[in-house]
């Protein structure tokens, strides 16, 4: 793959890109100290953690249009998202940073006749409002609990919302009628807003700025705001489309998809079978669709916090940064087992015996980044007896891999990975095992509080990079045993991870499928800091965080996500100078990896 400049995107003009390019390792650890020779470069960043510009601005406008001075807004697609951002604001953040909070609702103008397709996909944003000081707290609302707006969403919102066809949902009700006031097509002919100053002022009160129109018809003007809607919004968005694309995304995760699918042909999409991986009674509404993987994790620990009595719950090996967080955040707490060993298993077993409870254990199939595999027949076992929760995180080893269904109680999945490939669409999904004892209570809550958020043309994306899923793993799944044979090869490499390589093999035996392979990411250290650096630096793949793209991409992973306690990390065998490796679909990997480790030997010992 040819460079990638510093702070570009991954993949290269690709507007809602799910990764940035850090090319060299001083990049690296430049992002992590923020300066500005990296910062000042990002156009984009991995979701999460850089709010896209899109969103920016959209939060800007709404901050000046109706914000005090001062306030900054942090965009969620609905009430109910934007109100937990807000309480755990009044949780976290010390009283002076508790000033001036609030939230805004945004809804379409009904005065505006909008297309029944574009009412259908509830086009609204809920901003929460707060000052400077409340700032890191509601972005570490954003990053843990993925419930924030995608960036799709606040582009076409934005777009309402500079017609003027978005407005505050206070303002609907005390709209009064006997003042037309149009918004939408009268833009082209704009006079001075209502109350609006010369210059630009108001007085210092915000405003809904509207314009004053020539009295006319009500039907003509209802026709003419109806027929603009439609022409600039409705056909932007295919949203016919949704509902199928949907389903096609559930049946896919159930298995019982694996060809492509027309989503606006007659013909019906694959019968959903009640034995679909090797689960009796599983049913497409099963299987929940949310904005990101992290939003699964974060959905699936407040479901279970509502099913259950709330306990402690368990982090069952070494971790993505985000899910641990959420475990110790938002809830009585959690105890964390970084190696996932038998060793670890021993001492849950004994605290259990001892008469110790917990909500849940959450763990990853394989883990990232070390590859290990947790003993989940062990896990299902003590689960039985004393009564707690099995949340398996399947996104690494991919259910066309692995089954671990049968085991858990939930399974959770990142779609942004593999699942999608291109690196362009956020995603998540979560299956409610039907044969789980909690899966009457948790379906109960389910029903009462699941709001589905995923964004309408994030589903099209997503349905669309994931029809080739299946054959994409197989061809990911050889090229990363290849990559493994020239690293294991190598006397500079001093370890791979990878399933078919650790100590965790049969852990992972277990779950394999026929015809499964063992993934698409790997892991490696080499011998000193200076031939990781010259390693990563050389190596001509597209280099940044995220994985499971079709394409490879390397990160130097321990550094990115846990670069304020490295030492922390290497306390559980994570080696802060560990290469992370997400296999891609090229041709050429064997000879570009061969390349990089020449370049590693040039370091002077």
């Amino acid at each position: 793959m040819p460079l990638i400049e510093l702070g570009d995107s991954i993949p290269p003009n690709t507007a809602h890109a799910v990764s940035v390019s850090l090319p060299t390792w001083k990049s690296n650890i430049g992002y992590e100290e923020g300066e500005q020779w990296v910062v000042g470069a990002m156009v984009t960043g991995y979701p999460r953690f850089f709010i896209h510009k899109s969103i920016q601005a959209f939060g800007r406008d709404i901050a000046t249009e109706y914000g005090l001075p001062g306030q900054q807004a942090m965009l969620f697609p609905t009430r109910k998202t934007a109100s937990r951002c807000l309480e755990f604001i009044r949780n976290k953040a010390p009283q002076a940073a508790q000033v001036d909070l609030g939230i805004l609702h945004l809804v379409l103008d009904p005065a505006k006749k909008a297309p029944d397709a574009l009412q259908s996909v509830m086009p609204s944003i809920s901003a929460v409002l707060f000052t400077a000081e409340a700032f890191p707290f509601a972005k570490q609302y954003w990053q843990h609990s993925g419930d924030g707006v995608s960036s799709r969403r606040a582009e076409f919102c934005h777009g309402l919302f500079k017609e003027n066809l978005l407005v505050p949902e206070a303002k609907v009700s005390s709209t009064k009628p006997q003042q037309k006031l149009g918004r939408g097509p009268k833009r082209y002919r704009r006079q001075a807003s209502v109350d609006e100053h010369p210059n630009g002022s108001n007085n210092g009160h915000h405003h809904y700025p509207v314009t004053r129109d020539v009295p006319e018809d009500d039907t003509t003007d209802t026709l003419e705001s109806s027929r603009f809607l439609e022409e600039r919004y409705g056909r932007n968005l295919d949203l016919s489309l949704v509902p199928n694309a949907k389903s096609a995304i559930r049946r896919r995760i159930a298995g019982v998809l694996v060809a492509d699918a027309e989503l606006d042909s007659t013909t019906a999409l694959p019968t959903m079978d009640s034995n679909a991986r090797g689960i009796s009674n599983f049913k497409e509404d099963d299987i929940y669709l949310v904005p990101c993987g992290m939003n699964a994790i974060f959905t699936t620990h407040q479901t279970l916090l509502k099913a259950r009595e709330p306990r402690k719950s368990i982090n069952f090996g070494f971790p993505y940064v985000d899910t641990l967080k959420i475990l110790q955040k938002f809830g009585p707490g959690a105890i964390f087992y970084g190696r996932g060993s038998s060793t670890d298993l021993d001492d849950l077993e004994e605290r259990l015996k001892n008469g110790e409870r917990f909500l849940g254990l959450f763990c990853e199939f394989p883990g990232n980044p070390l590859l290990t595999c947790p003993d989940l027949v062990r896990i299902r076992r003590l689960a039985d007896t004393y009564d707690f929760a099995v949340v398996v995180d399947e996104t690494v080893g991919t259910f066309v891999n692995v089954n671990v269904l049968p085991f858990a109680d939930v399974v959770v999945s990142s779609l942004t990975k593999i699942f999608s490939g291109d690196c362009n669409v956020m995603g998540g999904s979560m299956i409610l095992n039907p044969n789980s004892r909690y899966y009457a209570s948790m379906k109960r809550v389910m029903t009462e509080e699941f709001e589905d958020t995923y964004w309408a043309e994030d589903v099209i994306f997503m349905e669309r990079n994931s029809r080739d899923f299946q054959s994409r793993i197989d061809r990911v799944n050889a090229n990363a045993e290849a990559i493994c044979d020239v690293l294991n090869a190598h006397p500079l490499v001093t370890n791979v991870y990878y399933p078919k390589y650790n100590e965790s093999r049969p852990n992972y035996e277990v779950c394999k499928l026929p015809g499964g392979g063992y993934g698409g990411l790997l892991s490696c250290t080499l011998r000193t800091t200076a031939h990781a650096m010259a390693f990563y630096d050389a190596i001509e793949t597209a280099k940044g965080p995220s994985l499971g793209t079709n394409f490879t991409l390397t990160s130097p992973y321990v550094l990115l996500a846990h670069y304020q306690e490295l030492d922390w990390a290497k306390s559980y065998g994570v080696d802060p100078d560990l290469l992370r490796i997400s296999v891609g679909l090229e041709d050429d990997l064997m000879s570009i990896f061969a390349k990089a480790l020449k370049a590693a030997e040039a370091v002077s010992p």
